[in-house]
């Protein structure tokens, strides 16, 4: 064989003849000598996937202020300590690492997914050599190993079956496919998708039924697994809207403090004839003035308690960022199975040849309801032909329920649960079948013949033929249905309608039938393939989530798309797409969307909501896609084939119950309740935190904007400061710790799942709050000015007296200003304001108290330079004060007013 041809037959085994594959890999079926195995491991090195290196704590806590806002309040901490403001530096680093500190924490179990993976396919195997089977570590397995497994097994690698026994795999978390994969071990097109590839067993994946034999192909890194593992090494952790923002906002405004900074330098030197060295330090002034150095540690507990609500919403939060992310996607792709679906088989439908039933209750409990679609129907569930079906799809069947901790577990193959469950609801249990119906003789399910039979002794010494399989395969071999009245002449076209319809629906089709044997103890082929009587054909499907179609509804009126990507065939993910109301008039393969260039990848993404037969590859190609589209996409998803993709995402939403570890480690957010629902409450929460720290940023900056424009107004007219730097800094810090601090707690607003996210390139000041910034803050400068120049001017009065004034009439415009801000566009004046407030009033009583204490203290007069006042002139400050509250409301107004034209402008018809 040349090298060429070998490399073909490695590279696609599933397309070769099992003994071409065997040659190729110089092995045979009595399996390699100890030798070949030794040369081999020194060749290929041991099956399994290496454990990616963890960050060092010291980078990972280094990388927290790897920020632009980080770095400005650290040179403003470095130069305000060159100036001997020793308080204002030390406020300033305090917060700094604070903030650090808090996101250190939060983030110390990143880059653990590809750990998660190798924890997962550490197991012991059966393998074949010197023709001798024995156990061995997973790790220890080569190229060329002959394997046995057998149902309840994980396999250990990547495996060509040579020979196959009833036997099925459960690949849900490597392809997505919720059904377990008939295993045969014929040749398949070499171009067939992974799922299709029935003549291979991939590592970690479980074994559900039946025995095989099978050659090692590809070990460790080479397996498709290891394939999902280098994927998730080489995907990078995206930024976080927030974080972009945040840097954005960051530069704005550290440009803008330079250029104020310079203009004053340049103007008091010029105009003012000030020193050099004096301009400098009012500079100096006036960027620590401006810079909000509270801000970074707003944004953290406004980020911490988002963690808080979503833990109680079954939400748990693995990277700090993710809390807001949520609340800015405008598209969610989800695996179907066990995120959309519930990933257990149910029966939904029976159809036997008088009536049509629907079947109620998911997954593997017997309880449930079986009732007739028609509803003016006098057939009762009791009918004796639903019966008869109920007690086939029983006794045909090896698996077993049994409710554990209060919970329903399958031991066994998921279809056969299904068919107990069904069973059950009808009220046959497996203990009293098997008493009064002792099974004598089977024949198991084989891929060649697509039926399994068993042979069963009744009590009235009748024996029983039972029969389940494909309705391809059953129907043709039936002569006769089971009717009201007994066996009658089959209606071939009656049940090739039936079939129709179930599969139309997405349904995976099993035909029940039966066969009087009185005097057969042992059963063949032929025997079973003669003269049959059908008796109904069951539905099974992995049902919907009854709450993800609710969920999805709510995502849709929150402008939110979802979108579907499932390992599952074009037929059945078209079906549980149309239940769950998504857009069903397309859907694109895995295959397909290989041959798509970049842009036509784009197009159909926008355009398409269903995505099937997806490879890792595929997922990691659609969520690039979405992200050069300008979106900003969320992937959920729970198997390993789903962690490259939750990695890519702007956010990974992990299910915590039936997911894979090395999808939890990959994710950012984990569901613990592996609920769809629980996503739209997560974006709810993620809005809310985003609405927050808008609210804090928003209420913070007119402060800095009033004590900056306080310097360089008092720069240009050559006189008093009206409030001192140090002043400015207890200003910074009470209202920080106080006023701002309550707004991190607002609950949502009303409206805040009928808005559609906003756009990418959205920044946290849009022109309306940019205008309020500039009008708060502009007229809470005009007011301390005013207040301190009448003070000031009148004779009597101290500078002492008059700054006290000053700094008291500042700090109680923000009070005020704090109810404006509660709400960010909608007026204040609505019943709803007090609806969560508390934090709020509590806040304001705070600040009051921390003011009166500032004031009258003769410690804090000695340190701010202060004067006590009189209670008529407190009166004269809340009176000034208050007046903010209705400018900003009416500026608010006017705004909702322009924004009601704009939309009417927008949605006018045009002309006919």
């Amino acid at each position: 064989m040349s090298k060429i041809q070998h490399d073909m037959v490695v590279n696609t085994p599933h397309a070769q003849e099992a003994r071409i594959v065997l040659e190729a890999l110089h092995t045979s079926e009595e399996g390699l000598g100890q030798s070949a195995v030794h040369e081999r491991m020194e060749k290929y090195g041991p099956n399994e996937l290496p454990a990616a290196a963890p960050t060092p704590a010291w980078k990972r806590f280094l990388l927290q202020f790897h920020n632009v806002l980080i770095y400005v309040l650290l040179v403003a901490a470095a130069i305000s300590l060159l100036l001997d403001h020793y308080v204002d530096s030390g406020v300033i680093l305090a917060v700094v690492i604070v903030n650090a500190l808090v996101g250190f924490i939060q983030e110390g179990k990143a880059e653990a997914a590809l750990r998660a993976i190798l924890s997962m396919t550490k197991t012991q195997c059966t393998v074949v050599r010197d023709g001798e089977p024995t156990s061995v570590d997973s790790a220890q397995l080569v190229p060329g190993d002959i394997v046995v497994i057998q149902s309840g097994d994980r396999v250990p690698a990547d495996l060509r079956l040579f020979y196959c026994k009833n036997l099925r795999c459960d690949e849900s978390a490597l392809t997505g496919e919720s059904q377990a994969v008939e295993k045969q071990s014929n040749c398949v097109a070499a171009e067939s998708a992974l799922a299709e590839r029935t003549n291979m067993a991939y590592m970690g994946t479980l074994v559900t039924t039946g025995t095989a034999r099978g050659v090692v192909c590809e070990t460790g890194t080479s397996t498709e697994i290891g394939t999902i593992s280098d994927l998730v090494q080489q995907t990078a952790l995206p930024e976080t809207p927030l974080q972009k923002q945040l840097k954005r906002f960051a530069q704005q405004l550290s440009i803008a403090i330079l250029v104020l900074s310079a203009v004053s330098i340049i103007f008091g030197v010029t105009v003012r004839d000030y020193s050099f060295a004096e301009m400098f330090q009012a500079a100096i002034g006036i960027a620590v003035a401006a810079i909000p150095e509270g801000l970074p540690a707003i944004v953290t507990i406004a980020l911490a308690i988002g963690v808080q609500r979503m833990a109680r919403n079954k939400a748990l939060v693995r990277r700090l960022p993710s809390v807001e992310v949520l609340g800015s996607v405008d598209v969610i792709c989800s695996d179907k199975t066990g995120t959309l679906t519930t990933n257990t088989m149910t029966a939904r439908e029976v159809i036997h040849a008088a009536r049509h039933y629907q079947v109620s209750g998911d997954g593997y409990s017997p309880e449930g309801r079986i009732e007739a679609c028609d509803a003016s129907s006098t057939q009762s569930p009791d009918d004796e032909l639903l019966g008869r079906a109920c007690l086939v799809a029983m006794l045909c069947n090896d698996a077993s329920i049994r409710k554990v901790d209060g919970e329903w577990q399958l031991s066994g193959d998921p279809t056969e649960g299904a068919l107990l469950a069904l069973a059950g609801k009808r009220g046959f249990s497996r203990q009293g079948g098997r008493q009064d119906w002792p099974r004598i003789d089977e024949l198991p399910f084989e891929t060649e013949r697509r039926y399994m039979a068993t042979l069963h002794g009744g009590t009235d010494g009748k024996n029983l033929l039972a029969m389940k399989g494909a309705p391809e395969r059953i129907i043709p071999l039936s002569r006769l249905q089971l009717g009201t009245d007994g066996p009658e002449d089959i209606d071939r076209d009656y049940w090739h309608q039936a079939l129709d319809t179930l599969a139309q629906r997405g349904m995976r089709v099993m035909a029940l039938a039966q066969k009087h044997a009185p005097d057969i103890s042992q059963l063949d082929q032929d025997f079973a393939e003669q003269d049959l009587t059908l008796i109904a054909l069951v539905g099974i499907s992995d049902p919907p989530r009854p709450e993800a179609i609710e969920s999805i509804r709510q995502c849709h009126a929150a402008g939110i798309r979802v979108k579907m990507i499932t390992g599952d065939n074009p037929t059945t993910a078209a079906a549980i797409g149309r239940e769950l109301g998504l857009n069903a008039s397309r859907v694109l393969t895995g295959s397909e969307l290989d041959k798509l260039g970049p842009d036509e990848l784009m197009q159909a993404v926008e355009q398409t909501d269903i995505f099937a037969r997806a490879s890792p590859s595929n997922k990691l190609q659609l969520m690039d896609a979405l992200q050069r589209g300008g979106h900003v996409g969320a992937m959920t998803g729970d198997g390993v084939n789903d962690a490259p993709a939750l990695r890519k995402a702007d956010i990974g939403v992990a299910m915590g119950r039936q997911g894979t570890d090395a999808a939890k480690e990959a994710s950012d957010i984990v569901l613990t309740d592996d609920n769809f629902s629980t996503i739209a409450k997560a974006v709810e929460e993620g809005r809310t935190v985003y609405d927050n720290i808008v609210k804090s940023i928003l209420f913070i900056l007119p402060t800095n904007l009033a004590e900056a424009a306080i310097i360089i107004v008092a720069i240009i007219g050559g006189g008093l400061l009206p409030i001192t730097p140090v002043q400015i800094l207890w200003i910074n810090m009470v209202t920080a710790v106080t006023l701002a601090l309550a707004l991190v707690f607002e609950p949502p607003e009303p409206n805040i799942m009928s808005r559609p996210p906003r756009p990418q390139g959205q920044g946290f000041i849009t022109p309306s709050l940019l205008t309020r910034i500039v009008l708060v803050g502009f007229t809470a400068a005009a007011i301390v000015f005013w207040l301190f120049s009448h003070y000031n001017g009148s004779g009597d009065k101290s500078v002492e007296f008059s700054r006290t004034i000053a700094v008291n009439s500042l700090v109680m415009v923000e009070a005020v200003y704090l109810i404006n801000c509660r709400i960010l566009s909608g007026s204040v004046f609505s019943p709803n304001i007090l609806r969560g407030a508390w934090p709020s009033i509590f806040a304001i009583v705070s600040v009051i108290v921390l003011q009166l204490g500032f004031t009258y203290l003769p410690v804090s007069q000695r340190i701010f330079g202060l004067a006590p006042i009189a209670v008529e002139d407190w009166l004269l400050i809340l009176i000034v004060a208050l007046p903010i509250l209705l400018i900003v409301e009416l500026e608010k107004l006017i705004w909702r007013g322009f924004a009601s034209r704009r939309r009417h402008t927008t949605n006018r018809e045009p002309c006919r």
